[in-house]
């Protein structure tokens, strides 16, 4: 079927606009926009039609063509009814009103790129299936693709931003049934590296174990299990400085409750949900928060980055360093403790998940391997050992070889029940 006959076909199914008319054909002839092309298509019928009139006299094709295109009727100045066109319901008439809607709803935000989507009516659906069904079409583009073309141009005339595929700053939705349009916001990623000082405060937010986070009394209405965290100390100034709604907080790795972060510290990336502002100052950032944190939490290095950085966080298997303070069931001597060490070192350790995180954790056996043990400090009361091990293994639990779901271990090795009293992360190596 030639062009014309099937253009033929699409005018016969009702009134159609320059822009839907032109898409219908949209693969072919690349660089026209799909007015020139709905343009270049009813013109040509015209011009058909006119030809027929003058070669016959029927001049039912040129009177159909005219009322059912205003570009024809304008051409052939014939007077006529303005129809709406039936498969875009009139939509491509108001793209400067879409336009407007959409940099309404993007405010005051910043931005440097964006894209625009678009939410297609069941209504208009249908119409296009009805039409592509009825009248062969084969080289359509769809209707949401150009709206979402024609939309992001007018949008980036009043705005100067550009449009960007990939990752877009901002997506704007256009909901072509509810006449309303939405906007989508990018997070922004801050990388950088944490020290925690004191004890007793976890990494991210607990929600309280009584009510799941909803608030009671055990919690003080707060939903909370503990008053703050690592997170929520960094969270504060974060959402100050983008004006966003929340952060999320992505860790390399978790160290427990009681244990201190020292050293390097340790890789962090905190998310800033929704932010109105984009172009941070990061030192200025860097130090509001180590200024609200004070002796609690320290945060060096912060740098703007993108999401791709916390996929590499989450999966890199980090080895660790720690000092531990250890306390025996019975009096050691240091010679046998140095044995004990010495045996543990280059020693690959079978951990069954710990008892203490088995309601959080799959029951498995990990495998992981201890690349230095050193004693530090030996008195009557305890042991200072370092630790130098693969990420992921319990060091508590290499220590006290958790009822024997830890093996080897160091209480396996001296026969005497080890525990680690306290524990401080030293290094981080990522």
């Amino acid at each position: 079927m030639s062009i014309l006959e099937t253009a033929k076909k699409i005018i016969e199914e009702g009134p159609i606009c320059d822009h839907c008319m032109g898409r219908q054909f949209a693969k072919l002839s690349t660089g026209l926009t799909n007015v020139e092309r709905g343009q270049a298509i009813k013109l040509s019928m015209v011009m058909q039609g006119d030809a027929l009139f003058k070669d016959t006299g029927d001049d039912s094709l040129l009177e159909e063509l005219a009322h059912s295109s205003h570009y024809a009727r304008k051409t052939l100045k014939v007077e006529g009814k303005d129809e709406k066109c039936w498969v875009c319901m009139g939509v491509f008439d108001n793209l400067d009103v879409w336009a407007d809607r959409a940099v309404a709803s993007i405010g005051d935000q910043e931005y440097s790129t964006f894209l625009v989507g678009t939410k297609v009516s069941g209504l208009i659906g249908e119409n296009e299936e009805i039409l592509w069904s009825e009248c062969g079409v084969t080289q359509a583009e769809q209707f949401k693709t150009e709206m979402n073309r024609e939309v992001g141009k007018l949008i980036s005339a009043r705005t100067g931003k550009e449009v960007e595929f990939e990752r877009p700053d901002i997506v704007v939705t256009l909901d072509i049934a509810e006449e309303s349009t939405s906007i989508q916001v990018k997070s922004l990623y801050i990388q950088g590296r944490y020290r925690k000082l004191v004890r007793g405060i976890p990494q991210t937010r607990w929600p309280c174990r009584s009510c799941g986070g909803r608030g009671c009394e055990q919690c003080d209405n707060t939903g909370k299990q503990y008053p703050e965290s690592v997170d929520e100390l960094i969270a504060e100034d974060v959402i100050k400085a983008t004006n966003g709604t929340d952060t999320k907080f992505h860790g390399a790795g978790r160290e427990d409750i009681d244990a201190l972060m020292l050293g390097t510290g340790r890789p962090f990336v905190v998310e800033a949900l929704n932010p109105v502002i984009r172009s941070i100052d990061v030192w200025d950032l860097e130090k509001k928060i180590n200024e609200f944190a004070s002796g609690k939490v320290e945060v060096e290095g912060l740098k703007i980055v993108e999401k791709g950085v916390v996929e590499i966080l989450k999966s890199s298997k980090a080895d660790k360093v720690y000092n531990l303070k250890v306390t025996f069931k019975e009096p050691v001597s240091t010679d046998k403790l140095e044995g004990a060490i010495s045996s543990l070192i280059g020693a690959q350790i079978h951990q069954r998940t710990p008892q203490r995180v088995a309601h959080r954790r799959a029951d498995l056996v990990r495998k992981r391997y201890v690349h230095s043990m050193q004693l530090k400090e030996k008195t009557d009361e305890y042991a200072i050992i370092e630790v130098h091990c693969d990420g992921g293994l319990y060091v508590k639990e290499l220590t006290s070889g958790d009822d024997g779901r830890t093996e080897p271990s160091l209480t396996g090795k001296l026969g005497v029940q080890a525990t680690v009293s306290e524990l401080n992360v030293v290094n981080v190596d990522i």
